[in-house]
């Protein structure tokens, strides 16, 4: 069935080829930074809303601003959603199989300092690459998932069951308000696929993760040039380091689980940003007054975040309590997002991943087994708090979140296909 399945799905991809690409170079080409509270997701989506109802699809566009108004404790109420627009296109199928949605979203992070080659926004292809802030993450695995409705649009084929596609919002910094709001209105399946950066490997599982900041401030500043001891807080700076340290070589000997097994550090702990003076000319030299860090904690499906992320408080904690530095100037600690990520599994062995498997086996000519996601994603509040068994599978580049961010073309082309297959064969 399978080997059938891939058959008809590269048949019918071919004729929308060009079409797909084209699509992931549009999308790359219009900004879709977000940047809480706000995003700007809007242009694309209509762009995308507009290219789905010329090619005669039964295509949705409606504001997610009513989040505001739910009490779902996932929702980030310190967001603004309205003016930020989910897409949704259905392929209704004959009522004789299983439902399916293929799920992505829209925003992207901002480009960064970094000097990119090119523009961020250049869509530029070559040597078989597109290149783009969101190429890969994750407007390549967008155009995948949309070329799919176009392809069995195009041969005016019908499923079995219903085939939901969306596009959606407030993805990135830990968001989920796009997909959250797609499925409090509704939009729901008996599986989805999320077309985030897998490398065309199938994802089962995905980390969970919790974003903080540690501020410390110290000193006066009419010490500096004085007989006073200068007071700052950038050396103790260095023992807060060390304790963030100490709790990353715990995190790598934690229980891993079947899906991270053969992960080296199954649930890191990361320093995002750290800053105290700035060495840019316009900061005069003087021992700093403040010192930040903001750090990023993992975590894998089977634990309890909320019981990780008190344990990691309480000994915040003793060991500000048992530096005498941090003891008179306390450092001051702030949740960025809440609630944390959480990660999620679906059993290998479960029918929507014996199938996504299946198909991405017979789509690429070679054993595809079922792994796990190095990074959090919408698919825990899909699975755990909606019920819909989730994988994530998509394609391959570089450089998410980095400069110079691009997408392989071929992968674009086979992710679609994949997901064809597993259409045909699961709906």
């Amino acid at each position: 069935m399978s080997r059938e399945a891939a058959r008809i799905a590269r048949r019918l991809i071919a004729p929308v080829r060009d079409e797909i690409i084209a699509l992931a170079q549009t999308l790359v080409r219009i900004d879709t930074c977000a940047m809480p509270p706000d995003g700007n997701e809007a242009s694309a989506q209509r762009a995308l809303y507009r290219l789905l109802k010329r090619n005669g699809l039964d295509v949705e566009i409606y504001d997610t601003g009513f989040l505001t108004r739910s009490d779902h404790p996932l929702v980030r109420y310190e967001r603004n959603y309205a003016g930020r627009p989910n897409v949704i296109a259905r392929l209704q199928g004959s009522g004789r199989g299983r439902s399916l949605l293929l799920n992505g979203h829209m925003d992207t992070v901002p480009p960064g300092v970094g000097p990119w080659r090119e523009s961020p926004w250049s869509g530029t292809v070559r040597n078989g690459r597109l290149y783009g802030r969101g190429s890969v993450d994750m407007k390549g695995g967008l155009a995948a998932q949309f070329g799919v409705c176009l392809a069995l649009k195009k041969a005016g084929m019908r499923l079995g069951g219903d085939l939901l596609c969306e596009a959606v919002v407030d993805e990135e910094w830990a968001g989920g308000g796009g997909s959250l709001a797609a499925r409090l209105r509704g939009d729901t399946a008996d599986a989805c696929a999320i077309g985030e950066v897998s490398g065309l490997a199938v994802f089962r599982a995905t980390r969970g993760g919790h974003f903080f900041e540690i501020n410390i401030r110290a000193g006066d500043p009419a010490h500096y040039f004085s007989r006073s001891e200068v007071i700052g807080p950038a050396i103790p700076m260095g023992r807060l380091l060390g304790w963030i340290d100490r709790w990353a070589s715990k995190r790598r000997r934690i229980k891993k689980g079947r899906a991270y097994a053969d992960f080296v550090d199954p649930a890191p702990v990361q320093v995002l940003a750290l800053e105290a003076n700035r060495f840019e000319t316009r900061v005069p030299w003087s021992v700093p007054l403040e010192a930040k860090v903001r750090v990023y904690f993992q975590f894998l499906p089977h634990e309890d975040v909320e019981s990780v992320i008190r344990m990691v408080k309480k000994s915040f904690q003793e060991f500000c309590a048992s530096d005498p530095f941090f003891r008179i100037h306390p450092p001051h600690w702030r949740d960025i997002v809440y609630p944390p990520l959480a990660g999620h599994e679906l059993p290998a062995g479960h029918p929507w991943t014996r199938c996504l498997t299946g198909a991405a086996s017979a789509v690429l000519r070679r054993p595809v087994a079922a792994t796990a996601a190095e990074f959090p994603c919408d698919a825990f509040l899909m699975q755990n708090h909606f019920g819909i068994p989730t994988l994530i599978f998509g394609p391959a580049g570089a450089g998410a979140h980095n400069v110079d961010e691009y997408v392989t073309i071929s992968s674009v082309i086979r992710t679609a296909e994949v997901l064809l297959a597993a259409a045909l064969i699961w709906c």
